[in-house]
């Protein structure tokens, strides 16, 4: 079990597909079904792995009713004569409101789950127990985390012996810590939600552990992740987090707000520095191995997951996702607080989403001239002199930050739901790990790669993983096995995909690139029809010989996301393509599109030529 191996000692079951750890809490499970939480139980216990069983009753649950309370505890009764020694109580994302009844009772909303809280507690022996309050992160603290009442009342009242549960902001400061551990007077238990999905299964999160600095393990009870809802994406995220949680050193590169710029940099910032070279951020040489940066377990991460697509994995049913519209890919704006409180989900997709919704958004980009990736970037004229260049993907750093994907954008960021809040997340799976194997090598060159041997007469309409190796054993004689093995999947197709999908606030360096590499072709298009115009004779400026440089480097960073999704689509593992395919072929095919726009901008100054 890679949780056990990575050093990673718990596992938080509080899935949305389980309705009797939520909506309908007081039933008690049916044997089939107990004999299925058991046997997780059990597979648990054998791999030195916590199990807690989380339960959610606050959606209605009448605090002062002792027939309630007698329901919820003959519920955890039974999972724990299924062997569960270990508990956590869930009042996140609820109407802070109490009824009639209850206010007659208690004092306070606090006063309630705590006292529901302290007797469940003791009634089931005292045993390992988790709570999550209702105001979970300083965005939900009511004023603030230091002046809450209800917070206050939970560090005063709560059995000192039970850990609370708190979500941060995107970057974790010690300064943070120290204030939400005076006022719940205990070290908190971080759920961390840097790489959930659950609030926008339009997107994925690949990018590593990062914005927490090592020197907050000391006064953290322990970190507990929320993945994506995808089992196999989340290897990168869970095994960058173990290598986090083994750093013993205070030396790091990705802690605080003073190392965000580099490091855990925004999108924003990102785009505002991308052409100046004293902002690239590489890697320190010669760390010791205790020390943890997020770049370098980015690329031990990646050696490990390699060899995971090579596995011969088998999967059923369709290829489906949730039919989500995707929004008009333009820059991801970020939220104030990353606030979120599921746990690993599975998630019951009705569709797979079309390339259609897609083609119309990058359409509205195409046709709408205000597209810049970010307000404060300088994109300079052809004609002036005092012109800088967008970095190319060869003069970028081999370690960068990253972000999600080059052209969705994060509308959950701006609106006034919770990018956490449970009841605006799609239903979902248990997921965090997958088996890993292989070890650390030296990172390849991190340029996006094109198979110059590829065949460039395939269209993106020929390949799909139904058309690619098949996953059960074949001979190896075969041409299809052959073809496999003569298209590998390598290091740098691994880093092309995850600087494509990374992190919600942030942008991978490669997907940075596509961004601004086409605002700057789709900007300046209209100069060089203009010059085309005044000199019939067809000569070229370098200004305008430049712009059809770089529409030709765009068309390798096409072909580079091209020639990565061919390969993925040849892999062993179809379980784990199998999830990743619908992120994979919308990316390709939005990064196909606008490609197809470029060519067709610089073949319209060329025709200008003619008129």
């Amino acid at each position: 079990m890679e949780q056990e191996k990575w050093g990673m000692n718990c596992y938080l079951y509080a899935p949305k597909d389980d309705y009797k750890h939520r909506a309908y809490w007081r039933e008690l499970y049916t044997v089939e079904e107990a004999e299925h939480l058991q046997a997780l139980i059990t597979e648990a216990r054998s791999n030195n792995i916590v199990f807690y069983y989380a339960i959610s009753p606050g959606l209605d649950i009448a605090y002062s009713s002792q027939k309630e309370i007698a329901a919820l505890k003959r519920k955890l009764e039974q999972v724990q004569q299924l062997g569960c020694g270990a508990f956590a109580l869930l009042f996140d994302d609820i109407d802070p409101e109490m009824s009639g009844a209850d206010k007659e009772v208690y004092q306070s909303f606090a006063h309630a789950q705590v006292s529901v809280a302290n007797e469940v507690y003791g009634h089931l022996n005292q045993p390992k127990f988790m709570f999550c309050p209702t105001q979970y992160c300083s965005t939900r603290a009511v004023p603030t985390v230091q002046t809450s009442e209800y917070l206050n009342t939970l560090g005063s009242k709560l059995a000192p012996e039970i850990d609370i549960m708190w979500t941060g902001p995107k970057v974790l400061t010690v300064e943070h810590i120290r204030e939400v551990s005076a006022v719940l007077r205990r070290p908190p238990v971080i759920w961390d939600n840097l790489h959930a999905n659950d609030y926008d299964q339009a997107r994925v999160f690949m990018g590593p552990f990062c914005g927490r600095s090592p020197s907050l393990i000391p006064l953290l009870r322990g970190v507990f992740t929320n993945p994506n809802c995808e089992y196999g994406p989340n290897f990168v995220a869970i095994n960058t987090l173990s290598q986090w949680a083994r750093s013993a050193s205070e030396e790091n590169c990705c802690g605080d707000t003073s190392e965000l710029k580099d490091d855990a940099i925004s999108a924003d910032i990102r785009l505002e520095t991308e052409g100046d070279d004293s902002s690239v951020s590489y890697c320190p040489s010669g760390l010791p191995p205790s020390t943890y940066h997020p770049k370098r377990a980015l690329r031990l991460a990646l050696e490990e997951w390699l060899p995971e697509f090579n596995k011969s994995v088998l999967t059923t049913g369709p290829i489906q996702q949730p039919q989500i519209p995707l929004p008009v890919p333009i820059p991801i704006v970020p939220s104030v607080n990353t606030c979120m409180s599921l746990t690993s989900t599975t998630t019951v997709p009705p569709s797979l989403p079309t390339i259609v919704n897609n083609v119309n958004a990058v359409a509205e980009v195409i046709q709408d001239a205000s597209l810049i990736p970010s307000t404060n970037i300088v994109m300079n004229s052809l004609v002036s002199e005092t012109k800088i260049d967008t970095l190319l993907p060869e003069q970028l750093p081999e370690i960068a930050a990253g972000a999600n994907t080059a052209t969705h954008d994060a509308t959950s960021s701006t609106s006034s739901a919770e990018p956490m809040d449970c009841n605006h997340s799609p239903v979902a799976s248990p997921a965090v790990g997958s088996t890993s194997t292989g070890a650390a090598s030296e990172s390849a060159e991190d340029g996006m790669v094109v198979d110059q041997n590829q065949d460039k007469s395939a269209t993106d309409a020929e390949f799909s993983p139904a058309d690619s190796c098949a996953a059960t054993e074949t001979s190896s004689s075969s041409p299809q096995t052959s073809h496999c093995q003569d298209n590998p999947l390598t290091l740098d197709d691994l880093h092309l995909l995850v600087d494509l999908f990374y992190l919600p606030f942030e942008h991978g360096r490669k997907g940075v690139s596509l961004m601004t590499e086409f605002n700057w072709l789709k900007s300046n298009s209209h100069l060089v029809i203009t010059h085309n115009r005044n000199n019939p004779d067809g000569s070229r400026k370098p200004e305008v010989q430049e712009w059809f440089d770089k529409a030709a480097k765009f068309g390798e960073m096409s072909d580079a996301v091209k020639t990565m999704t061919e390969r993925l689509f040849l892999v062993r593992n179809r379980s784990l393509l199998y999830e990743l395919y619908p992120y994979v072929w919308d990316m390709r095919g939005v990064v196909s599109l606008l490609n197809s726009y470029v060519q067709w901008l610089g073949m319209l100054a060329t025709a200008s030529v003619l008129l």
